[in-house]
């Protein structure tokens, strides 16, 4: 099982994400923009390979041009190294 982060490690963490990861409780996210339902439902699907491949899936939220990604190591009872590379894996897709 991974370690969870203190506040500390955690506030750190977000510091070394690109623009737009923040902290809610014991969660990080981001919400993405596109310019259609398509645009986001592709960067679902990207996303869900990537996390399949990981072994580790967010909560993921879809409007029709939106999508906001949480991640949380369930397991853990709150935020681990894995969900901080996930998340900069999830990022570098939309590039």
């Amino acid at each position: 099982m991974a370690n969870r982060l203190n506040d500390a490690q955690v506030a750190d963490g977000i510091k070394k994400l690109p623009a737009g990861w923040d902290r809610k409780g014991d969660a990080i996210r981001k919400t993405f923009s596109f310019k259609n339902y398509y645009e986001a439902m592709a960067f679902v699907n990207a996303t869900a390979w990537i996390s399949h491949k990981e072994d580790h899936h967010p909560d993921m939220e879809v409007g029709y041009n939106k999508l906001t990604i949480r991640y949380s190591t369930h397991s853990a009872g709150g935020l681990t190294e894995n969900d901080f590379a996930c998340a900069k894996k999830i990022d570098a897709l939309s590039k």
